[in-house]
């Protein structure tokens, strides 16, 4: 049965095949997935000192057979899609053992695919039996809801990222290179791992920054120990989690309480807004998102409203002016009238902020950029 409740800022305990289904259609910006990896261990991996590898042996990657492993996907990753904005994006981390089948599912769901990143990890466990090649990376793949449409992409907070790495602030490339989740940023219990397959947050950090805006609600359905909220709390978005475990439940919220709150002063996020040039509220009506004459509401739950008056200004009351101004008006203080003006999505019912599309406008802009970027290195 469909909720309009999100649970935001909460973990959901349950099965995601489930409990995806409750969620409102189109109601979240991006989706984060861990899932199973189906490693279809047989035995148990011991170390040349006779020590026993702490591996994955937990029944949720368990499967009999291949076919049982790709309904399962093909059933969380419909519950996803369905539940993504129009706009929304998601990524997917596997390893050999899944990502490939995974990667068919998505474009038979009709999923575009954006990249695939290769997370090369630079202290990898070593391969014991001297039979393979080390396993050094994972694989994870970006993918748009639906092919042509406009999607988050923050170019220059990873290009500024891409230089605080060294690399001269130049494009970031398909290919990171983090370190595994170890020391004290590893959970443990007793001396042993928490969850065995925990991410570094450095990871979602990338993840998170590139394809989201603050305010965004951030879906993970595979939650375990709670990488996602974590992130997402720190870096000012809105977070979903999904676990079956009460123990990875019980964790995670002792992880993300314990997680400062984004205070907005992040230097990647005041860097990216440096970076793109000021859009003023009548490219929204020149680009087609606000119409003239169009209904906004003040505030997300207020009665108050004005008139989007052809000019870029609105209109409440008698008072008109620029978004910023009539804000301030009504409330008396200074108002950012990006945040305080809300329209009615027509897809959901449900009232946004008119910022959502100076962000995709945004988003676009930096696109353009990144092209001519392209174009110049070429040359």
């Amino acid at each position: 049965m469909i909720s309009n409740k999100l649970h935001l800022n909460e973990i959901v305990n349950g099965n995601c095949l489930q409990v995806l289904k409750s969620f409102p259609e189109k109601s979240i910006d991006l989706v984060f997935a861990d899932p199973p990896y189906n490693l279809q261990l047989e035995k148990e991996l011991w170390r040349p000192n006779s020590t026993r590898v702490n591996g994955v042996k937990e029944c949720w990657d368990h499967f009999p057979d291949f076919e049982s492993y790709d309904n399962f996907t093909y059933e969380w990753l419909s519950g996803c899609r369905r539940i993504l904005k129009d706009s929304g994006t998601i990524w997917v981390i596997g390893s050999y053992h899944n990502i490939f089948r995974v990667g068919r599912i998505m474009q038979d769901l009709g999923f575009w695919i954006l990249n695939d990143i290769v997370w090369i990890k630079n202290n990898p466990m070593p391969n014991f039996h001297g039979v393979r090649f080390t396993n050094a990376h994972e694989t994870l793949i970006w993918a748009q809801k639906t092919k042509g449409n406009r999607y988050t992409f923050n170019y220059m907070a990873m290009k500024h990222i891409n230089g605080e790495n060294g690399n001269g602030g130049v494009q970031m490339r398909s290919d990171w290179r983090l370190p595994l989740c170890t020391g004290k940023e590893r959970l443990k219990i007793n001396g042993e791992k928490a969850h065995p397959t925990q991410k570094p947050e450095a990871l979602l950090e990338r993840v998170i920054i590139s394809s989201s805006n603050p305010g965004d609600i951030i879906l993970d359905p595979f939650f375990g120990t709670g990488t996602t909220g974590a992130v997402a709390k720190r870096l000012g978005r809105q977070w979903i989690g999904i676990e079956t475990n009460k123990r990875y439940i019980s964790i995670a919220k002792e992880r993300i309480d314990s997680t400062p709150t984004f205070t907005g002063n992040m230097e990647v996020q005041q860097n990216e807004k440096r970076k793109v040039k000021r859009i003023p509220f009548q490219i929204l009506i020149k680009e087609g998102f606000i119409k003239e004459g169009q209904v906004l509401y003040f505030g997300r739950n207020g009665n108050k409203h004005a008139i989007v008056l052809p000019n870029g200004f609105i209109k409440h009351g008698t008072n008109s002016g620029s978004i910023h101004k009539v804000g301030r008006d009504i409330q008396k203080a200074p108002c950012n009238g990006w945040l305080a003006w809300y329209y009615i999505e027509h897809e959901t019912g449900r009232r946004e902020p008119i910022n959502k599309f100076r962000e995709k406008i945004r988003a676009q802009r930096l696109m353009d950029e990144m092209l001519i970027d392209i174009h110049n290195e070429d040359l």
